[in-house]
Order: structure tokens, then sequence, then C-alpha cells
């Protein structure tokens, strides 16, 4: 039977970290977990579960850190994952049934995934936007993973926001994080699947945690924009202050049928719109 190590980068996660541990333990061979630098119990509970656990600092791009937990997996097979998100049990056990697949029992897998539509064309998605994702020949090195996205007591399921495929199943010395930007997608040396049930990812259960995720981006985005100098023209103003927020307020809300979760949604997509000009506005006043 094949192992398989669990990786997570954290920072003061006290109140997600056993939540998430807990649904892995099970399946998990070793846990490894790169802190950086937490002031609460984070590395308390990490000891508990009996991670090996590396302190170090906590850089802005958060993908440093997972990609130093990444790098400490002794297994062949890597599950990395956020600390607000849960295994449920049929993923834990789809998991385990796919790292001991051959290639060819993987590719019989893949045609026979009831979302295979859904989820090839979100790749596809990605793909435009990121660029190729894996190879189209050799093993299958990583799969990604559809995630339920959980926002203000929903889980959303329209809006665009489903099924926000991540690549969190990875084989060792496969797949990395090139560590520039905090939507990167990562790099992989081979062939990439997908596996069918859903990771839950406790991602704004309150309005508060939300701005506060948001405020990281927007600030990550702002200094993008500067160091670019795409801030400065007429058109980047106009772009960002206007076509931009309208444009993806109505592709979410509408196009999308964000408003088939309710309340949520419309708050989703209104406010997520919004990291557009306050990025811009940001870029202007750090000068």
């Amino acid at each position: 039977m094949k192992k398989l190590s669990v990786v997570l980068a954290v920072f003061n996660e006290e109140k997600n970290l056993e939540p998430c541990l807990t649904s892995v333990k099970d399946i998990a061979d070793e846990i490894v977990i790169v802190d950086g630098s937490s002031t609460d119990q984070t590395v308390a509970i990490s000891k508990k579960f009996g991670a090996r656990v590396l302190i170090t600092d906590n850089p802005p791009i958060f993908h440093i850190n997972k990609q130093k937990a990444i790098d400490m997996a002794k297994n062949e097979w890597i599950l990395q994952l956020d600390a607000d998100e849960r295994v449920s049990p049929a993923l834990a056990k789809e998991i385990m049934k796919v790292i001991e697949m051959n290639d060819e029992e993987i590719e019989s897998y893949q045609q026979s995934l009831a979302k295979r539509k859904l989820f090839l064309r979100h790749q596809e998605i990605l793909e435009k936007r990121d660029g190729a994702i894996g190879t189209k020949n050799g093993s299958y090195a990583a799969f990604f993973v559809p995630r339920l996205n959980y926002f203000l007591g929903k889980y959303l399921r329209y809006g665009g926001v489903y099924p926000d495929g991540v690549i969190r199943l990875i084989r060792k010395g496969k797949a990395y994080l090139p560590c520039k930007d905090v939507h990167e997608q990562m790099v992989v040396d081979g062939k990439v699947g997908w596996l069918s049930n859903d990771l839950y990812h406790i991602d704004s259960p309150t309005f508060h945690r939300y701005l506060a995720r948001n405020k990281r981006y927007i600030d990550l985005m702002a200094k993008d924009l500067q160091k670019s100098k795409k801030n400065t023209s007429l058109i980047a103003l106009v772009h960002y202050l206007v076509f931009s927020p309208v444009e993806w307020f109505l592709l979410t809300y509408i196009r999308h049928k964000g408003f088939r979760d309710g309340w949520p949604g419309f708050v989703f997509s209104f406010f997520s719109a919004l990291r557009f000009p306050r990025a811009y506005i940001k870029s202007l006043s750090n000068k």
C-alpha cells in the first residue's frame, strides 16, 4: 500500500487546524507543517497530531512556505492542504484509491468522472489564464480537486466559484510552486487529472474574515501594479475603476448565476469586484 504525506503551511491557525488535521489523520502516513512563527497554539496543535514542524518566517507570498512543506515530504504522494480546508470521508477514500492505480487505470477513471465536462471546462479557463498545466504525455503526476467554498453561512455553487479546482494531490518531485505570485498555478511535470469528490473550504465564515483575506490579495495586486507601472495612464484608470469591476460583477452575478446563491452570492460578487478599484487606488497612494 502506497503512503501519503499531508503537508501544510500555516500561520496563527489554531481555530482551523485541528478540524483540518482530524479530517486526514486516518490517511496520512506523515504530517508536515511549516509554521510562519505563529503566536497562538498552532504549533502545539500540530505536534498533538504527531506532525513534523518547521518554524520559519511568514513571507507575503505564502507559497514559499507551502513549497518548503512539499520539499520536506518523504512519501511518493503528497496531499497539500490549507488549514481552512476539510477532506470529507468520500474524498479521503478516493485519494487512497487513486494513488494505488497505474496510469491505465487512472485514465479509465478520468473518463468515468460524472462531472468530467464541467471539470475540463474549468481547467480550460485556468489554462487560458495561466498557460498549459502539466503535459499531454507521460505518467499522471498531479490531480485537481473541486472545492466548495463556504461564504457567510453558505457553500457557494454558482457565480463561477464552483468547481474552483485546485491542484492538491501531487507526486513527489513532479510538481512545484514557482513562488512568484499568490494566484500562481502549480507547475507539473506530467499529466494532470481530477478527483471527483469535493474538498470543503471554510473560506469566509464571517465578513470580517473575508475582508481580512481580501485585503491581503489587494495589497499584492497593488504592489504588482506599481512594479509593472500599469497604474499611470488614463486607460488604466478607466480599466480598474470602471470596466473591470463592472465586468466582474456582471460576469459572476448574472452570467454565472451568482444570484442563485442568495444574499451571500450578491455580497461575494459585489465585494470581489471592488478589489480592482481598491487595488488601483492603493497602488497610487503607496507612491
